[in-house]
């Protein structure tokens, strides 16, 4: 349940609090006072997309947050999310005035995903253009499917046509006309046979390149290791014969003094290590006597192989890959009608699974739908249709499988709204107080199988006078024992029904406009109500009507309760 909402310079209102509570929560108010800005704060605060617009002009930034009672599935989310939350959930959305915005759960910065994620927990919210979504009748599937159909039926048909399509699209990818296949095959041959015949090797490049660069330097290098190896080894007087006397003379003294013993040892060491660096200096030197023709060969297997990495774009592992992948694209091209074959097989297969889950899924479709039917009429001649028929249209898909991404039915929502007329389309038929009536209806029978607590209604009065208007403020009020309800509307007979009544009022002070919101008590509302029954012409008589109404629906109330 949504409890405390902080609303601050979001357009005209630059602060409000508003308490809400349990039950049925009305806000009324003159066209324009604000009302559908509290319902915009709400969305925003639930992740829906917002605009630096929304921000009061000259504040720098918009601030609104809610404050929620915790449950199972909130407190599994907060969880999953890493985020601590005390007695409440406490959501915060900041909107700069340069249209940026940040989202906070109990403080934790999280992303808009997160939060409408989580936001589908908490609210329903329905706005003015559900009406017109419900004219939509690509929607009506859905709409049937999340009444009553088994999410895991759903699940197991979407894996089933999933795999369907991953193995027509394979075949489609493998049926190239054969001139495309001749081209990618010539393509393909000559590649293959231009990296094989390049004999790519692991490690190959860098190895050449070294081994040219040292060729390149070889007369300084070789005079270099010439001199190092006449001082180390070589000459009359060298390194290596020098330690050695050392080391002699250095042992002829540790006879008599131990303690130099660790000097002899290191001695030795120095010789080993001057010989093995000798040792070193000659291979390396030895390796440099080479042929002009070595030289020329490495020159010329460097040019190729960067040119190779300039025709293919990649590295020399990249080279060695292209080629494999090469060779498995020419192979799957040669055996193209072998592997078509096969997966025509499997196309079969998957395609009579996808038929026999659709089945299930139709014929549990036509189950729900024949409980929805009876509902919605049920729903709708409370809200004074007496005459209506609802129904659910089943015709099958229309394409060479018959059956696509969502099943193998196609549903349309027909009705009649009076007697003796025949069934039709809802867009053809039904105005825009029918239209209100029939999605009150469906959010009325879709909550009972609905966990978010929170619904909230948007002026669902839209084209709804008189004893319509009473039966809808009725159905909310029903509504409202089992969710907490928040509605928007012009109707007296609506607003007469609410538990907890909130005006919106405009001002201006100073140049500026302001919005305020306002609870309202016995009174409060007795005035208001007679405001939307004779506008400003409020006398004792339009006074003393608004309380008789007020009376008529807490009447209403003790004996729905009892």
């Amino acid at each position: 349940m949504l409890n405390e909402l902080h609303i601050e310079n979001i357009a005209v209102i630059e602060r409000a609090d508003i308490s809400f509570a349990p039950g049925l929560n009305v806000l009324t108010g003159e066209t324009g006072a604000g009302k559908s800005i509290v319902i915009d704060s709400i969305g925003a605060v639930l992740g829906d997309r917002v605009s630096r617009e929304l921000v009061r002009r000259g504040a720098d930034r918009a601030v609104v947050t809610a404050s929620f009672d915790l449950n199972a599935e909130v407190e599994r989310f907060l969880r999953d999310n890493e985020i601590d939350a005390e007695d409440e959930l406490v959501l915060q959305r900041r909107i700069g005035a340069d249209g940026k915005s940040s989202c906070r759960v109990c403080g934790v910065p999280v992303s808009a995903v997160q939060l409408k994620e989580l936001s589908s927990l908490l609210v329903d919210i329905h706005g003015q253009n559900d009406g017109r979504q419900l004219m939509d009748e690509k929607r009506h599937l859905s709409y049937l499917d999340r009444f009553g159909v088994s999410e895991n039926l759903r699940q197991a048909y979407s894996a089933a046509y999933g795999r369907y399509r991953a193995v027509r699209e394979q075949i489609e990818a493998l049926r190239l006309d054969e001139e495309e296949k001749e081209r990618l095959r010539d393509r393909l041959s000559y590649r293959i046979e231009e990296l094989e015949k390049a004999s790519l090797r692991k490690g190959e490049y860098e190895e050449t390149a070294a081994r040219l660069a040292l060729l390149r330097n070889s007369e300084k290098l070789t005079e270099a290791i010439d001199n190092a190896c006449a001082l180390l080894y070589d000459g009359d007087e060298n390194a290596v014969s020098l330690a050695q006397n050392a080391a002699n003379f250095a042992q002829r003294a540790a006879s008599y003094a131990s303690k130099l013993d660790e000097s002899v040892k290191s001695i030795n060491d120095a010789v080993f290590s001057l010989t093995d660096a000798a040792e070193t200096l000659r291979d390396l030197r030895e390796s440099l006597d080479f042929s002009p023709e070595e030289y020329d060969l490495l020159e010329s297997r460097l040019a190729l192989l960067n040119k190779l990495r300039r025709k293919y774009g990649v590295e020399e592992e990249g080279l060695i890959t292209l080629l494999d992948e090469s060779r498995r694209k020419l192979e799957e091209i040669e055996s193209a009608d072998e592997i078509v074959q096969k997966l025509e097989r499997e196309l079969e297969k998957e395609e009579r699974n996808c038929r026999e889950k659709a089945a299930e899924l139709s014929a549990e479709r036509k189950k729900a739908s024949e409980i929805l039917q009876r509902r919605i009429v049920e729903e709708l001649r409370d809200l004074s249709m007496p005459s209506v028929r609802f129904a659910v249209a089943f015709t099958p898909v229309e394409n060479e499988e018959g059956f696509n991404a969502g099943g193998c039915d196609q549903v349309r929502f027909l009705m009649s709204a009076n007697a003796g007329e025949e069934l039709g389309r809802i867009s053809h038929i039904a105005s825009g107080g029918e239209l209100s009536r029939i999605m009150l209806a469906m959010k009325n029978v879709f909550a009972e199988n609905d966990t978010v607590p929170t619904m909230i209604f948007d002026e669902i009065d839209s084209g709804v006078s008189g004893i319509a208007a009473q039966r809808v403020g009725e159905k909310l009020y029903s509504v409202s024992r089992g969710k907490q309800v928040m509605c928007v509307t012009h109707l007296p007979q609506i607003a007469a029904m609410a538990d907890t009544h909130f005006l919106i009022a405009k001002s201006e002070r100073e140049g500026r406009t302001y919005t305020s919101v306002t609870p309202l008590d016995r009174q409060g509302r007795a005035e208001e109500i007679a405001r939307l029954h004779g506008g400003d012409n409020i006398t004792l008589l339009t006074i003393a009507s608004a309380e008789e109404q007020l009376t008529a629906c807490e009447s209403f109330k003790k004996k729905y309760k009892a």
